[in-house]
């Protein structure tokens, strides 16, 4: 069979016969029909020529349609009918189909997606709070009978959420209360004030770095798992399991969780702290000379180091009944597929990790208003 082309004759008043040649189908066509649709603009076709034309299948027949507006007429097929049969079914769908949607200007689309904006978050804040009002039910329910506690449960979770996460957590503090101290050495001695730099290392580490980067730690990495783990249950359908069976999912998974963070985060934050004034020591020791028996005098005779702990010892159970929630919640809230999972799991770490710093900013305004 020859190469697929096309002929086409001028037979005057703006009309053409036009001849085909070789095989029109998809494979063949390649670029053809914008070329066809080129030759043909303005022209009216007479008669089709179908001789030498091949095999012809739909996509021939929708590039003879999109190049003739004014269509091809029935008596070009008289000798290739299943070829006409086939033309005039495309160009009836062609034809006769609905154009397309007409697109939204900018504005509307950037109001549309300001509308879906409001939408979305006013449906995680109704979800959000019917997921807590559960929750405390659950907790209210183990209060009440202590002996229905998973104890191996709170155990388990405790130690892969608390105990496993020292060592990472006394290491950042580290690089912290250095970096702190870095600048604090560097400021300080242009006032000749370097010895205060114990007491800014204290403070920092005490009331806000140790505790903010110890949440911030779990963040990522306990609230991913928490999403994670209870989401792929919900995948495989485990939890809708274990309500069949009389389990109730939120004593079996969540409150466990729950009481972990609750438990360990102030841990995590204590040890902290301790890795904070590490840090800090060795650059006031190879800094300033200040060896540890000073450096830690300082810290005792300033008898508001004792509150500065305390005021972080006390935002770090809160934090954790934030971060285990949104991890839970968003765990609970995962649908049968993976992308709904792995947009779960982004979504418990970003809405932790901004709760983390938001609640820090209302204790720092609720204690400067005390006084503490």
């Amino acid at each position: 069979m020859s190469q697929t082309d096309y002929e086409i004759t001028d037979a005057g008043d703006g009309t053409a016969k036009l001849r085909l040649v070789g095989d029109w189908t998809t494979t063949a066509l390649g670029r053809l029909p914008q070329r066809l649709g080129k030759d043909l603009d303005g022209r009216k076709i007479e008669s089709v020529d179908t001789r030498d034309l091949g095999r012809f299948d739909t996509a021939g027949a929708l590039a003879l349609v999109q190049a003739s507006h004014c269509g091809v007429p029935k008596s070009a097929w008289t000798e290739r009918p299943e070829a006409g049969r086939i033309y005039t079914m495309i160009e009836a769908l062609e034809r006769k189909s609905s154009p397309p949607p007409k697109q939204p200007d900018a504005f509307t689309r950037a109001f549309a997606k300001i509308g879906r904006g409001v939408y979305d978050f006013g449906a995680e804040a109704m979800l959000s709070l019917a997921f807590l009002g559960r929750l405390m039910e659950a907790v209210v329910e183990a209060a009440k009978n202590p002996g229905g506690i998973r104890w191996p449960a709170w155990v388990s979770q405790a130690e892969r959420a608390g105990l496993d996460a020292i060592p990472i957590v006394m290491v950042t503090n580290f690089f912290i209360g250095a970096v702190v101290a870095f600048i604090g050495v560097d400021l300080l001695t242009d006032f000749g004030a370097q010895v205060f730099a114990v007491q800014l290392i204290g403070v920092a580490m005490f009331r806000e770095f140790a505790v903010v980067i110890a949440s911030v730690l779990l963040a990522g990495r306990s609230a991913s798992a928490f999403a994670a783990e209870i989401g792929s249950m919900r995948m495989n359908q485990e939890v809708d399991a274990m309500q069949v069976m009389g389990v109730n999912p939120f004593q079996a998974l969540v409150v466990p969780r729950l009481a972990a963070l609750v438990l360990m985060l102030p841990l995590l934050t204590f040890m902290g702290m301790i890795g904070g004034l590490l840090g800090g020591l060795i650059v006031c020791w190879s800094s300033l000379n200040l060896g540890p028996a000073f450096f830690f005098q300082r810290l005792v005779e300033d008898g508001s180091m004792a509150q500065h702990m305390m005021v972080g010892l006390v935002k770090a159970p809160v934090f954790a009944l934030v971060i285990a929630a949104i991890g839970c919640r968003q765990g609970m809230s995962v649908a049968g597929d993976v992308e709904s999972l792995g947009r779960r799991v982004t979504a418990a770490v970003v809405q932790a990790i901004f709760a983390i710093i938001l609640l820090d900013a209302v204790f720092a305004l609720m204690f400067l208003e005390l006084d503490i």
